[in-house]
């Protein structure tokens, strides 16, 4: 198959550079959108010898509409293409993932994305990059959901109508929503695709991306209220019930209850159990407990998310600005 490489990033510095130097040669065609950053990214992605495009600010940066521009970009000077790789700048590309992916897509006719496993560059650099790392960890097979880096046929992603533009987190997994709503399969493969750097050197910044993943639950329900994703309903549920509800009411009720209501905290410890058994099939005891930890932490920073998508949307009828967690080429451990 003919295979066109989209790259998308913001202010990624030497990220970027790693990830197009990585997928340099693996295709026909390859094109870095840019959206709006400050480091001097294009200039630097065309002295590599790769096609820019800088979005405008005539409307809000997203990834979406930057893996959109990217593949119609391709689309348009390359009309044979069947399929686009979608890559993150802070990832770089496994050298012999576009050959399998490509293969396992013109062998599957149903598949409309194909996928594969994401892992961290440095999850020795902090806790939060080792609770990232675990959070890729996922089993192969047929999914609901891909993330940001996946292969997509272009017929699948022209009948989908393309990722919506307007979400500014949550665009993978509702472009996937459309798409198997169309009869197209998402699977993952169990091959190394992409290596990422979530660069998460502070505890600020976790929580940061962990808001970020809470307003992409509202909007995506919000978006699809008729008929929302069941995956995202149960996510949001529970962010509202462990993040919000339960916490809110134990602390609110402290004072009336001589603070009998704060011993209703210890049911965070079933949702801990739950993501440690888990955890521990594949990981040892210590990294378990820290990702059950960074579960139950994680829905406070979550429902701050969904709490100030409804502030933004509901009540404001404004949109929320990007939710950005890293600072520049703030990758680098020590």
């Amino acid at each position: 198959m003919q295979i066109g490489i989209v790259v998308i990033g913001r202010n990624e510095g030497e990220r970027l550079l790693r990830c197009l130097r990585s997928v340099q040669g693996q295709g026909p065609a390859v094109v870095y959108v840019d959206s709006g950053s400050e480091d001097g990214s294009p200039a630097r992605a065309a002295a590599l010898g790769v096609r820019v495009v800088e979005l405008d600010a005539s409307a809000p940066y997203t990834a979406a509409r930057g893996r959109n521009a990217g593949i119609e970009s391709l689309a348009h000077t390359n009309p044979d293409l069947e399929a686009m790789q979608v890559v993150d700048g802070d990832c770089e590309l496994q050298r012999d993932w576009i050959e399998a992916a490509s293969a396992f897509l013109a062998s599957h006719p149903d598949v409309a994305v194909v996928c594969g496993r994401r892992r961290e560059r440095h999850p020795e650099a902090s806790p939060w990059n080792l609770v990232t790392d675990v959070e890729w960890d996922t089993p192969p097979g047929e999914i609901d959901a891909c993330g940001g880096d996946a292969m997509i046929r272009l017929d699948a992603w022209r009948s989908a109508g393309g990722y919506d533009a307007t979400l500014i987190a949550g665009e993978d997994p509702e472009f996937c929503y459309r798409v198997r709503g169309l009869g197209g399969r998402i699977v993952r493969l169990d091959r190394e695709m992409t290596l990422h750097d979530a660069a998460l050197l502070h505890a600020s910044q976790w929580w940061r991306r962990m808001a970020r993943g809470g307003h992409a639950y509202a909007a995506v329900v919000s978006l699809h209220r008729r008929a929302a994703p069941e995956r995202q309903l149960r996510q949001l549920a529970s962010v509202a019930f462990w993040g919000g509800l339960l916490p809110l009411a134990s602390v609110l009720l402290a004072l009336p209850t001589g603070g009998w209501s704060l011993a209703g905290l210890a049911a965070l410890a079933k949702p801990w159990l739950g993501a440690w058994r888990e955890t521990r099939r594949r990981r040892p005891p210590r990294v378990a407990a820290l990702y059950a930890t960074a579960c139950v932490l994680g829905k406070l920073a979550e429902f701050q998310g969904v709490a100030t998508y409804v502030w933004n949307h509901a009540l404001l009828r404004r949109g929320t600005r990007l939710i950005e967690y890293k600072g520049p080429d703030s990758a680098r451990p020590g």
